[in-house]
This record gives C-alpha cells, structure tokens and sequence, in this order.
C-alpha cells in the first residue's frame, strides 16, 4: 500500500485528481466524488489551499510559506470571482429596485454585492502580502 505522499507522486496520477487530508474524504478519492456544497465552498473560499505558516519550527513555516508563495497566484481568481458575482448581485438588485419596483426583494441581491467589496480588499491584501513581504522570521 502506498503512503499519501507516494499515491500522490505515483505515475498517471496528478495532484489534482487527489484529495487533502483537511477534506475529510477517503484516501485516493477524486475530485469528481467531492460533493457539491464542497465544490461551491472551494470555488469561492481559499483556506483549503493554503498552509498554515505560522505553526512548527522554521523549516516547517519557511516551506509552508514558499508553498503559499507559489499558489498566492489562485488570489487572483478568486478575486475575479467575487468581483463578477458581486457585479452580478448589483445588477440582479438594480433590475428588481428599478424594473420590477421591488425595493425589498433588491435588498437580497445587494447586501452580497456590498459584501463582495470587503472580500476582495482582504484577498488583495493577502496577494500583496505573500507578493511582498518576507518569510517566516527565526525563533526567539
């Protein structure tokens, strides 16, 4: 029986067509079995892709931080997703306020849209911080 980290790196098998520990799903599913409230959640929430640079010793958090680096580019379309959904919402909010005189039904639409603002400030910050801030420091 292969170890997670040698099923992983095993030939014909990608990266991809595995699952993380933090998912909770059996070893060696694919990402094709994930259930569909999870797919939503990865496809608008980033925690799941990232590791935790700030527990162990500094080895464990520089090369946490490096693997953070090399996928700090994912920000990006995640930032894209929020970005149109909320200009989505927007625009589903102005077309029940105005076109259909439904200023309390437009209420559903705009709050995500306003939302959305806040979250992509956060993960522009968290581009800009993995883009240009040093690594982990040593212990004191």
């Amino acid at each position: 029986m292969l170890n997670p980290v040698q099923e992983v790196m095993a030939p014909g098998r990608f990266w991809s067509q595995t699952c993380l520990p933090e998912a909770g799903l059996a070893e060696g599913a694919i990402m094709q079995e994930l259930a569909f409230r999870t797919l939503l959640y990865r496809y608008f929430f980033f925690g799941w892709l990232f590791k935790d640079a700030s527990r162990g010793n500094l080895f464990e958090r520089s090369a946490a931080w490096r693997f953070n680096q090399a996928h700090a580019h994912w920000l990006l379309a995640y930032m894209r997703r929020w970005l149109w959904c909320g200009l989505l919402c927007y625009a589903l909010g102005g077309v029940l306020e105005l076109g259909l005189k439904t200023p309390c039904l437009s209420v559903l639409f705009y709050v995500p849209s306003a939302l959305s603002v806040p979250v992509n400030v956060v993960i522009a910050v968290l581009w800009i911080g993995l883009k240009a801030l040093p690594g982990p420091l040593r212990d004191r």
